[in-house]
Parts: structure tokens; C-alpha cells; sequence
């Protein structure tokens, strides 16, 4: 999907290589989990151990003010990472597709489902609601 690019977030629709010229612009890319787990969904063993990547590399993003979390798994870290804020709504909300959190103490979560095959070869996820998703972000992020 090119809905990054589409955003203004990458300089262009697809990336073929390292060394292919791509540049995102206000965005970072990270993975809950670091590694290619078994069919394709991490166990919980396997998101615990990468936790402290994760925060780590939230930690060093200073300037961080909004987070797209895509699919469950992200938006389930998300709130592992927040959780000792006083602003961690209770109780949790549920992970639906287009979800906004804002609060002053933690960047502001946005949810999209995973852009996985399954997910957009049967319309789960179309390319424009994971550009809408994309848009809300940015707009979050260039506030005031």
C-alpha cells in the first residue's frame, strides 16, 4: 500500500530496496516483536522480550506525539508501554479499526487494523481507510 506516501509521510508509493532513494518525513517505523515469529503472530513470550526495545526506541523519540498502532498486537503494547501514566483510561478500551486516544502525559494513540495479506486481500483493510487513519495521525501531530 502507498497510503504513507499518499500522506506525505514517505518521499515515494513503494520501496524496492535499502538503497532505493525511499524517506520517510515525520514518521518512524518500529515492530512490537524483532522477530519473524512462527506463522506469524509473536506469542506472549516473544513480546515480552522485545518490550524493552520498544520503549527504548519510544523513550528516544523526543518529539514523538502521536502513535498508529496496527492491529491488536500493537495497540495491546502500546498500552503495556503507557501503562504507569495517570492518563491510561480505565478501563482499557477495546481495539477497533480508527480508534483515537489523546492525553496530555503520553502521545496519542490512533488504530488501524494490520495491513497484513489477510487483512486487506479480503477488504478488512482498504488502502483508504488506512490512509483516513494516516491523515488523523498527522493532523494529531501538526497541532498547535
Amino acid at each position: 500500500m502507498n497510503a504513507l506516501h499518499e500522506v506525505g509521510f514517505a518521499s515515494a508509493p513503494t520501496s524496492t530496496h535499502t538503497r532505493d532513494g525511499l524517506q520517510l518525513k515525520d514518521a518512524y517505523i518500529s515492530n512490537v516483536v524483532r522477530c519473524a515469529p512462527p506463522e506469524n503472530k509473536p506469542t506472549t513470550k516473544e513480546i515480552a522480550q522485545c518490550r524493552s526495545y520498544l520503549e527504548a526506541e519510544l523513550h528516544a523519540l523526543t518529539q514523538l506525539r502521536v502513535v498508529v498502532a496496527l492491529g491488536k498486537i500493537a495497540f495491546d503494547a502500546y498500552w503495556r508501554v503507557v501503562a504507569g501514566q495517570d492518563m491510561t483510561p480505565r478501563p482499557r478500551p477495546r481495539f477497533v479499526h480508527g480508534f483515537v486516544f489523546e492525553a496530555d502525559s503520553v502521545p496519542a494513540l490512533v488504530t488501524a487494523y494490520h495491513p497484513s495479506q489477510q487483512n486487506t486481500n479480503t477488504g478488512k483493510l482498504t488502502q483508504q481507510m488506512l490512509s483516513d487513519v494516516l491523515r488523523t495521525a498527522k493532523a494529531i501531530a501538526h497541532r498547535g
